[in-house]
């Protein structure tokens, strides 16, 4: 949720799709979370179970994007980022305003564009800036999902460790 608002903030982006889609992955991370904090703290069975089950389908999403985004080699990233750029024109506006850069491999001069290099007629296309940050950033965010993968598997083996365990306040002579 923070970095939907960062982006927003510093007008990165605009798309408000991104920014839904982004806003909702948080909150419902943020539901999952409360879920398991509450099943913790009341001992509740049936809370964590369910915790467990989510975390785990959410470790195996997170775990395969992240090797995706690993094993992208240049000429896929390179086909992903073109396949981008022809299916979005408030993403495409986004690019070239922030990049400062006109057209994906060539500028035609009928097209309209939102750089600032377009007064002085020296743009540089936007695929070979675009491909040189989205090596860095698919391996910046494929190393961090990898680690959040691995914490999400820690919390899925201790709940499941501790599910099944009495609650300390409750009558020592209950069955769980």
């Amino acid at each position: 949720i923070g970095i939907a608002a960062w982006g927003i903030g510093f007008g990165l982006i605009s798309s408000f799709r991104v920014v839904g889609v982004v806003i909702a992955v948080g909150v419902f991370l943020f539901f999952i979370a409360l879920v398991g904090l509450i099943g913790a703290v009341k001992h509740h069975q049936v809370l964590l179970f369910f915790y467990m089950i989510i975390l785990l389908l959410v470790f195996i999403v997170q775990f395969s994007v992240s090797c995706a985004c690993l094993a992208l080699n240049e000429e896929q990233q390179s086909e992903l980022l073109e396949v981008g750029w022809s299916n979005t024109n408030s993403a495409r506006t986004d690019i070239e305003r922030n990049l400062n850069c006109c057209g994906f491999r060539v500028f035609y001069p009928n097209e309209t564009c939102a750089a600032d290099c377009l007064r002085t007629l020296h743009c540089r296309p936007c695929a070979p800036i675009m491909e040189e940050y989205s090596g860095m950033v698919l391996r910046f965010v494929g190393g961090i999902g990898l680690f959040f993968s691995f914490t999400e598997i820690l919390g899925v083996w201790l709940t499941y460790r501790y599910r099944n365990q009495k609650d300390p306040r409750a009558n020592p002579s209950a069955f769980i």
